[in-house]
Order: structure tokens, then C-alpha cells, then sequence
């Protein structure tokens, strides 16, 4: 017993000189720690009006309001660890060593973060749009810092990472998308009369465009059957559907004038 109260005074007297010759470098380091997080929500507030009032992207905003934020309280927090004596330099080895490592294993995911911000800083295109991008079609649902998701005319989400977005070839059809189709007469037929026909039938769907113009023609000569060319816009979320739907209206108009439908031998 005489042995564990000897040990407890001994550990209070560490204790009480620890903070005699401490305390105010704790009470210092304490103050300068509030107001580093106080002072970096002001800064994330003062980022966030800005950008607001200049209309800057939200996704980007709340993104560099945030670096901004961090970068502050973790400035207060090392003058915070000098102020009690502890040295800060093993610790900012720490972390370049750390960052070094996890830049090398997420250098994947942090290239999806800067095409992302690249994205939303040269906006070439917008939700809405219909993109054709790493061989998949959809239309812009979102558009994240780390990926873009699409969606198709099957309801299927697709999300596309945003180095893919940068470093492909993105074609951009806006609110349609182009339907391209052959059609195959026999060399007797009349391509006049057969062209006329295929283009009133495709006008008359109320899901084509009427701002591109269907186009019908002699797409080539060949060796057995007139290849008649046929191109027409339609919604990209109704782009199977009416392809189907107008290719059916095609043969049934084409049967019904006695126009031969030949097939490539």
C-alpha cells in the first residue's frame, strides 16, 4: 500500500510540474486551435458567397471552399503542436512521405478528380446531353467530381469515369441521337417514288426531329439491289423504340405500293 501511494504522488508530482511548465503553452495552443476551426468555417463561408455571387459551379464551389477550409486548420494545428514544444518536422516528413504514397496508389482516382474539376470548369457539355464515350451511349444524369453517370433507354445507370470523359473521343449529340439505316430495292423499282414514300412515312412519327430534316438517298449501287440510305433524329431515351417502330411502317408502306425489298446477296 505504502509502495502505490509513493508511485501515485510520484506520478501527480510529474503531473503538476508538467503543467506548471506547460500550461500556458497548452492554454496557448488550445486558443490557437478554436481559432483555426472557427477561422476556417469563416473562410468556407466567405468562399461559398463568393462563388455563389460569381455563379460559379456548386460541385467546384463546395470542393475548393473545402480544400480552403483544411488548409487552414491544418496550418493552426501545427503552429498548435510548436507552441508546446513538440517539434513539427518529423511530422511534415510524415506527411509528405504519406501523400507521396497515397498519390502513388490513387493516382487513378485522383486523375478522375482533376478531369473532373477540368469538366466542370470547361463545361463541354451539360445533364441533358446525349454523349457517346468509351463505346457506351447515355444521357448526362449527374455529373460528379470523380465520375459522370449516364442514363440509357433501358433505365440503366452508367457511370463513366471522369479521365475517360477527358482523355476519349466524346461525341456530344445534345437532347437526339441519329438513327442510320439501309434499305435494299430491287434494281426494277422506281428509287424516285421509293424515296418519297420511306420519307413521308418517317416524318409522319411525331418522335422524329423536325429540326433535322430526315435524310433518304441513293446511298450506293450495289451489285444486286439499289442501297437506299436513310438517316433521322430521334430522342436518345426513345432511340430503339421508334427505330423499330419506323422500320415496320417502312416495309408495310414499301409492300403496300408493290416497291420490291431486295436483301444484299
Amino acid at each position: 500500500m505504502e509502495y502505490e501511494l509513493k508511485s501515485l504522488q510520484k506520478v501527480y508530482g510529474v503531473v503538476i510540474e508538467f503543467l506548471t511548465q506547460y500550461s500556458f503553452q497548452l492554454i496557448g495552443a488550445l486558443i490557437v486551435v478554436l481559432i483555426g476551426w472557427f477561422g476556417a468555417k469563416y473562410v468556407y463561408a466567405l468562399l461559398m458567397r463568393l462563388f455563389t455571387k460569381y455563379r460559379l459551379d456548386m460541385t467546384l464551389a463546395r470542393f475548393l471552399a473545402n480544400v480552403a477550409k483544411v488548409l487552414v486548420l491544418t496550418a493552426m494545428i501545427v503552429v498548435a503542436l510548436g507552441k508546446v514544444g513538440i517539434s513539427i518536422a518529423p511530422f511534415v516528413a510524415a506527411i509528405g512521405a504519406a501523400s507521396l504514397t497515397a498519390g502513388l496508389a490513387l493516382q487513378g482516382s485522383v486523375s478522375n478528380y482533376a478531369a473532373g474539376v477540368l469538366l466542370i470548369v470547361s463545361r463541354p457539355f451539360k445533364v441533358g446531353d446525349t454523349l457517346l464515350v468509351a463505346g457506351v451511349y447515355g444521357v448526362v444524369e449527374e455529373i460528379k467530381l470523380s465520375y459522370t453517370m449516364l442514363r440509357n433507354e433501358d433505365e440503366e445507370l452508367i457511370s463513366v469515369p471522369n479521365k475517360k470523359m477527358i482523355g476519349d473521343i466524346l461525341v456530344n449529340s445534345f437532347e437526339e441521337r441519329v438513327v442510320e439505316s439501309r434499305w435494299f430495292l430491287a434494281y426494277e423499282s422506281d428509287p424516285l417514288k421509293a424515296i418519297a414514300l420511306i420519307q413521308t412515312t418517317v416524318q409522319s412519327f411525331p418522335d422524329v426531329s423536325k429540326t433535322h430534316q430526315p435524310l433518304v438517298g441513293i446511298a450506293q449501287l450495289a451489285q444486286d439491289a439499289l442501297e437506299i440510305g436513310l438517316r433521322y433524329w430521334v430522342p436518345t431515351k426513345r432511340y430503339f423504340k421508334t427505330q423499330y417502330d419506323v422500320n415496320l411502317a417502312i416495309y408495310q408502306a414499301l409492300k403496300e405500293e408493290g416497291i420490291a425489298v431486295s436483301y444484299p446477296k
